[in-house]
């Protein structure tokens, strides 16, 4: 028989097994296995309580069968049951307590002798009683006082381990519900990003989708440039819905809006006491990210101090939370993105050039909304579908001289402000069209607006070159770029606009307008003639 030694092992694997996949059954099981090494019996019998029965869910030893598996008792039938699991006390019965009390509980299920002897073991833990552990001996030896007190703790150490399963059962089934949760919420912020860009009518956003779609099914870090504004969190989001870990958390820190005293925590977690107001473990990021992906996002703003040890981070998997020596390991896909210049950071000392050299393994750079407005008409789309599942104002739509208003500006925010110049013409607009009128866009960073736009006047605009003197290349350019705007009132874009007449990329007449001076809105005056 084993001894106490044993019994404390026991106890151990008893909890390791607990903290497994295995399930409460299988638990129970190897439970019943590690008690043939603590008591002799011919049959031991695990009954769980539900409601007010005794349900049999594993048996061992030679008098086990099919019968005692499925066999249940009536809890109020046996008071020596239920007197066992109030005192939570392990009970030694003879057959004499079975003649003069309420019976033997396999009686009709096994032909036990006369004069043999059983026990039971209350299965207590907290608050909870789980059920009974029975021993039955063919044997008329009943069981001494020191082996019913020992299977009394190993019936207290199943219990707990009993406890500790239906706890993590619990805590899977609750973070399933959170995660199906997030996945929702997910899905609602980053809305249909994937179609998005898949569908594209830019020929470099297509090429960019194909690109991401490859390194998604890979754990290669991606390193997502471009301005602020262009969408990199959303290509980010696309990625990991792309990858197979999709089924797993998408964690996100904005390594520039978090003080730099707090990042290292908000990181790689913290214990308690670690610094003043640590007043409970926390995990990081990179703990909550753990089998899924995490964003860095502004990772171009990082802290110099930090970015050692986000380094040995990602080579590693491991790092040590704020205020503790333990090493913690997490399996995470590391997606960052920034509208920095990291090469010029690396010169000015600002940014590890080994920690560049780790995220850009594979770069993807997202082009600016002024470099692809031919995805207008369905960028104000979607966008306006996402802002109605949040605002519920529904069928909001952009008319074609609302687009042409669009078209005419740079964007300068690019995406993140054509959505807060699309919400603002939701809310100031009655009707569901948003038509030119609806959108009070800066003067700053435009184009000629359409109505606008056309030549000048004589006298008005610009002034034509003197007579005998020779214009310069820049000056004829300027004027007959004006020209072809008056012919067109100020469209540039379009079959008809100044950018097919010119036979110029609509983005490169832009570009060419700009460094000509003639962006702005008042420098045009309408041409009559």
């Amino acid at each position: 028989m084993a001894g106490r030694a044993e019994v404390a092992k026991d106890a151990r694997e008893l909890v390791e097994l607990a903290t497994t996949e295995e399930g409460v059954g299988e638990l129970l099981r190897r439970g019943l296995d590690w008690l043939t090494r603590v008591v002799p019996f011919d049959l031991a019998t695990l009954f769980l309580l539900k409601g007010g029965r005794l349900e049999a869910v594993a048996a061992r030893g030679p008098l086990a069968n099919t019968r005692v598996r499925q066999h249940v008792l009536e809890l109020a039938d046996f008071p020596s049951l239920k007197h066992a699991l109030e005192s939570r006390r392990a009970r030694a019965f003879t057959e004499e307590d079975h003649a003069h009390g309420d019976g033997d509980p396999f009686d009709g299920v096994l032909d036990l002798p006369a004069g043999h002897s059983c026990m039971v073991v209350p299965l207590c833990a907290g608050e909870r009683a789980y059920g009974v552990l029975t021993l039955d001996r063919a044997e008329c030896v009943a069981y001494p006082p020191p082996v019913v007190d020992l299977v009394e703790v190993y019936g207290q150490m199943l219990a707990t381990a009993i406890q500790s399963a239906e706890q993590r059962a619990n805590f899977e089934r609750l973070h399933r519900q959170d995660h199906e949760h997030a996945k929702l919420l997910e899905s609602q912020l980053g809305g249909d990003s994937e179609g998005i860009l898949e569908t594209s009518l830019s020929q470099a956003m297509r090429d960019l989708a194909m690109r991401a779609r490859q390194v998604a099914e890979t754990d290669t870090p991606v390193l997502i440039l471009g301005e602020t504004g262009t969408g990199k969190e959303r290509l980010a989001r696309a990625i990991h819905r792309w990858s197979a870990r999709a089924d797993q958390p998408f964690v996100t820190i904005n390594c520039a809006a978090i003080p730099a005293g707090l990042l290292e925590s908000e990181l790689f977690g913290h214990v308690k006491g670690a610094f003043t107001g640590a007043t409970r473990d926390r995990a990081g990021r990179f703990q909550m990210a753990n089998g899924g992906t995490l964003l860095l996002d502004e990772v171009g703003e990082l802290p110099v101090e930090l970015q050692a040890k986000l380094l040995r981070a990602l080579q590693e998997k491991a790092f040590e939370p704020v205020g503790s020596d333990k090493t913690v390991r997490a399996d995470v896909r590391i997606l960052a993105a920034t509208h920095v210049e990291l090469q010029q950071a690396i010169a000015n000392k600002r940014f590890r050039e080994d920690l560049y050299y780790r995220l850009s393994v594979f770069p993807l750079r997202l082009p600016p909304l002024r470099e692809r407005r031919e995805d207008l008409p369905q960028l104000c789309a979607f966008l306006l579908e996402e802002q109605a599942r949040r605002t519920g104002r529904r069928g909001m739509r952009v008319t074609p001289d609302g687009l042409e208003r669009l078209a005419a500006y740079d964007w300068p925010g690019n995406l993140r402000e054509l959505a807060n110049a699309l919400e603002r013409a939701t809310i100031l607009t009655k009707r569901p069209e948003l038509g030119r009128e609806s959108f009070d866009l800066p003067t700053r960073g435009s184009a000629p607006a359409p109505a606008e736009v056309a030549a000048p006047a004589a006298g008005a605009g610009e002034p034509a070159p003197k007579t005998g003197s020779v214009a310069t290349l820049a000056a004829v350019q300027r004027e007959h770029i004006l020209r072809v705007l008056g012919l067109t009132r100020g469209r540039v874009y379009g079959p008809g606009g100044a950018a097919a007449l010119l036979g110029l990329k609509p983005s490169t007449l832009q570009s060419r307008m700009k460094k000509l001076g003639i962006a702005r809105l008042e420098q045009f005056v309408v041409d009559e003639v």
